[in-house]
């Protein structure tokens, strides 16, 4: 990522070297002036560099009443695939001047589709206002920058490493993401690689989205804000969110005052809601024929086949965590330990004959807890070979939450924040997994 200097820098030095194509379009030409700004920057990238052009400059500073922005990623992934598909892409360096790049997720995607740097230039102009309103107090604009900066590095960092890459030449133009929303066609051309799994809008849907914002931006003389839009915070009039703040007071005040009426207000206002999330827009099929109810299982059949998720002892509380494993052997169910280990007292039941011990006892890279005991105290068990909860990454304990019961059940140092490391950081092969299936099966024949 660069700043604006960085950028003018940049340029400066690679003077004639250099290509800046304008990508913006005609806004009164509509979906056709999207397409024919589309061949027209990937014909003028392929000139530039057949010429001897070292370093391609895409822009969309040209925005006008008059002119709309290509959405830079699409201008960004439709060069990139262009050069590589006519062998020119190692020639020449790709840079992207944007104002649509305004967190570390869209200058990550714009990196992953081919930029070689970012200069996200509206999100550091609006630092630049910010600081002269005097909204960071005594603040230089430097230190300001530097902080952005470094936000977005840590962020692109974080992203790199859920996918086990640890530099960004094997991230760029590798399309690591999954496109929600977007045609097959439109990805196979643009972002070959990326899946595409419901497929979705094609070059007229985005042309209409660009102009839909052009206008909201250019259309009124006398608009002096934008719409916030509700994308990271909820706002009334924004985009809808799964969890409002009315909804979550409401399954408070259910949760707190034990009221099922209230419980019923907050699922029926739950359903009400628009589709939020892609399960949203699934449904039962019409015309079915249901089964007897005969041929159903019974309530004490069913709880059996019933697991609770498996959260480790840390993330949860010992209270909830046993809670969660004395309700579940109550009805006959499973209760998963999560990799953080167990206290070996909760083998024994209870007077009143609850039994805190989880049925399925898990076994993670980080090893958290794994003793004889452990293995034998279960019905099953499970070996974690993915992480749900951070992908990729790994499972971070805060050292704060790291008590003196944690610290015993893990055999670690009070405070001292405790890391289970993502898969390929300990499993290597098929040969790996085999061997450790071997060894807990050993342990699991040792008397406890």
């Amino acid at each position: 990522m660069l700043t604006s200097g960085e950028y003018e820098a940049l340029r400066g030095f690679c003077g004639a070297s250099a290509s800046v194509i304008d990508c913006t379009f005609p806004a009164c030409d509509g979906e056709a002036g999207l397409r024919e700004a589309i061949a027209r920057i990937r014909r003028e990238a392929e000139e530039s560099v057949r010429g001897g052009c070292t370093h391609v400059f895409l822009t969309d500073e040209a925005q006008s009443p008059d002119r709309a922005s290509i959405p830079m990623i699409l201008a960004t992934g439709a060069v990139h695939t262009h050069l590589v598909r006519t062998s020119l892409r190692t020639f020449t360096s790709l840079n992207v001047r944007t104002s649509t790049a305004l967190d570390v997720h869209a200058i990550a995607v714009t990196i992953g589709v081919g930029a070689t740097t970012v200069n996200p230039y509206l999100a550091q102009e609006s630092i630049a206002d910010r600081h002269r309103r005097g909204l960071f107090g005594s603040r230089s604009l430097r230190e300001c920058m530097e902080r952005y900066r470094k936000a977005v590095d840590k962020g692109l960092l974080k992203i790199m490493s859920k996918m086990g890459i640890s530099i960004v030449a094997s991230y760029r133009g590798g399309c690591n993401f999954e496109a929600v929303g977007l045609s097959r066609a439109l990805t196979a051309e643009f972002f070959p690689g990326m899946p595409s799994r419901i497929s979705g809008i094609g070059l007229s849907g985005i042309a209409r989205n660009a102009l839909s914002f052009h206008e909201q931006a250019w259309g009124s003389a006398s608009a002096l804000t934008l719409p916030v839009g509700g994308l990271y915070k909820l706002r009334r009039s924004g985009e809808q969110h799964a969890f409002d703040g009315g909804l979550i007071h409401m399954l408070q005040t259910a949760v707190a005052t034990d009221s099922f009426t209230i419980y019923q207000r907050y699922a029926d206002a739950v359903r009400a809601q628009p589709p939020v999330a892609l399960r949203d827009l699934l449904d039962f099929r019409d015309g079915r024929t249901p089964i007897p109810v005969e041929e159903v299982e019974s309530i004490t059949q069913l709880r059996k086949r019933l697991i609770s998720p498996a959260i480790s002892l840390g993330a949860l509380s010992p209270e909830a965590h046993e809670t969660l494993s004395i309700a579940m052997n109550r009805i006959g169910a499973k209760s998963d330990s999560g990799e953080g280990g167990e206290d070996p007292a909760r083998a024994k039941p209870r007077p009143n004959g609850d039994n805190a011990s989880s049925a399925i006892k898990q076994v993670a890279s980080g090893r958290f807890g794994v003793t004889a005991q452990y293995l034998n105290d279960c019905r099953e068990l499970e070996i974690k070979v993915a992480q749900g909860a951070k992908p990729g990454e790994g499972g971070q304990l805060p050292g704060f939450k790291v008590t003196e019961l944690i610290a015993k059940l893990r055999h670690a140092t009070p405070g001292v924040t405790l890391i289970s490391p993502p898969p390929h950081h300990d499993i290597y092969s098929i040969e790996d997994l085999a061997q450790l299936i071997y060894d807990l099966k050993q342990i699991n024949r040792m008397p406890a």
